[in-house]
């Protein structure tokens, strides 16, 4: 699923590392959702989003719109 983790990471200057700590995961899931080869949980859809602060719309690409 396209999406603009890495990039939303990257604004915020946060290490992969980081970024899963605050989301409870692993630096290797980060890099999976990163490089989509890996699609997130609805949950860790969710707390992604709120992690950023935005709707989850504008970080995930809708595949079947």
């Amino acid at each position: 699923m396209k999406n603009r983790l890495k990039l939303l990471r990257v604004e915020r200057g946060w290490t992969q590392e980081q970024l899963g700590q605050a989301l409870g995961v692993s630096r290797q899931a980060v890099i999976a959702l990163e490089t989509e080869r890996h699609d997130p949980s609805l949950d860790l859809a969710y707390r992604i989003a709120a992690t950023f602060g935005r709707p989850v719309e504008d970080i995930f690409e809708n595949p079947h719109a």
